[in-house]
């Protein structure tokens, strides 16, 4: 019996990366004898054991064959007589069948290194076109890493997806990887990937149809909402944003996509617009009810926010409780990082002043600072009170502006 370090542990040891999760592939050895070594089986499609003490995985080597459409369409083999380099074979990308053995030495036999050091992703062999995750985690690591697509492993994918293979994906695998892509360091890498290959139109419609539409002509033209988008994505993610905002960023200008043609110079009405398909898109892929509920109110009120100085009072206060902002303010807050990652995901705009933030910041405290309780007990007519309330939240915020513009012009 033969153990190795397989996979993500030793590609990342190689970039000079933590390691933070080891996988192992057991050559030479059968169920029952793991089992009399003290391994306990977790795998109900292969075998896979944890280990009795570290409590690691560990995998037989096997191979696999395609036996039906999507990635549950396979049938596995794993006996004493499965190598280590037919188990490598299965893998996904040369940067992922890398081995390595008890005394460190290193087993590749499909060149993963020397496409580490070239920054390339490239399929190990015909059958990355049996699993159509395969994509999803290619563009992943594409965001990940900042690598380049081997030409011949694009035009794999592309034929993928014109063989219907993306049409198997179930949502939550979607989600998931999407979710993980979008906490990479460059997570438009992931959709710029996706749509290279063909593969966005039909996984994620709603972002597709954002490239190739106009930005409004002060919002620098040389640039389309599409790509607008991943720069808004990647700034929210150099801003160490969570991963709602991050959605929040990737799907607030959705409406544009189906603005009229005669109004697209100004996008007049785009947020409104933008809740359909948002929700829609939502509701096919599950998305968690946090991530869904702050892109809802970044679609509808992030222009609202950059034209902070031209609100008034009353305008503002209705806005705070539009976006449930009183009750909620960490979620408000967050939309705000939404929306100064859209303002500066405009093209030269990287580190323009956007004081709209610390405007809304606190505006919103002093509306919340309001003692709605003694309000309640001076009125004499209880149908009153929300109306006074609203007065007194919306005098305070006039005093915040008042105080903001002094400020502002000395």
């Amino acid at each position: 019996m033969q153990i190795y370090i397989v996979g993500g542990a030793v590609r990342d040891r190689l970039l000079g990366l933590p390691v933070k999760d080891r996988d192992w592939v057991v050559v030479g050895a059968s169920v029952q004898s793991m089992l009399q070594q003290g391994f306990k089986p977790v795998g109900k499609d292969f075998p896979v054991f944890l280990h009795p003490r570290s409590h690691e995985e560990y995998a037989l080597a096997r191979t696999e064959r395609k036996t039906g459409k999507g990635y549950h369409g396979f049938a596995f083999h794993a006996d004493e007589s499965v190598t280590l380099e037919q188990d490598l074979a299965r893998r996904d990308l040369t940067i992922n069948a890398i081995a390595q053995d008890d005394q460190g030495r290193l087993i590749d036999p499909y060149n993963g290194q020397q496409d580490l050091r070239a920054g390339v992703l490239r399929h190990v062999s015909p059958s990355f076109a049996e699993d159509p995750v395969r994509i999803l985690r290619l563009a992943r690591f594409a965001a990940r890493f900042g690598f380049s697509v081997a030409p011949e492993t694009m035009q794999l994918m592309r034929d993928m997806v014109a063989a219907g293979e993306v049409d198997a994906l179930v949502a939550e695998r979607v989600w998931q990887e999407m979710a993980k892509a979008l906490m990479e360091d460059k997570p438009s890498r992931f959709f710029l990937v996706l749509r290279e290959c063909t593969a966005l139109q039909r996984i994620l419609p709603e972002i597709d149809a954002l490239f190739g539409v106009p930005q409004r002509a002060d919002y620098h033209p040389e640039i389309d909402t599409g790509d607008h988008v991943m720069r808004v994505i990647d700034m929210a993610a150099s801003m160490q944003q969570p991963l709602p905002v991050r959605f929040a960023a990737l799907t607030h200008d959705l409406g544009k996509a189906l603005t009229p043609a005669a109004v697209l110079p100004r996008h007049i009405g785009h947020e409104a617009r933008g809740e359909k398909p948002l929700l829609a898109l939502c509701k096919r892929l599950r998305v968690p009810a946090e991530c869904r509920d702050l892109a809802r109110i970044t679609v509808l009120n992030h222009t609202k926010i950059h034209g902070t100085a031209q609100m008034k009072p009353a305008t503002i206060l209705r806005l705070f409780r539009d976006c449930d902002a009183l009750r909620r303010p960490e979620r408000f807050r967050q939309m705000l990082s939404a929306v100064l990652a859209d303002a500066r995901g405009r093209l030269h705009f990287e580190d323009c002043a956007y004081p709209q933030v610390a405007w809304m910041e606190q505006m919103l405290q002093a509306a919340m600072q309001v003692d709605a309780g003694a309000i309640a007990k001076s009125c004499t007519d209880p149908r009153q009170i929300p109306v006074q309330v609203d007065v007194a939240r919306t005098e305070a915020i006039r005093n915040v502006r008042q105080q903001l513009q002094t400020q502002q012009e000395s």
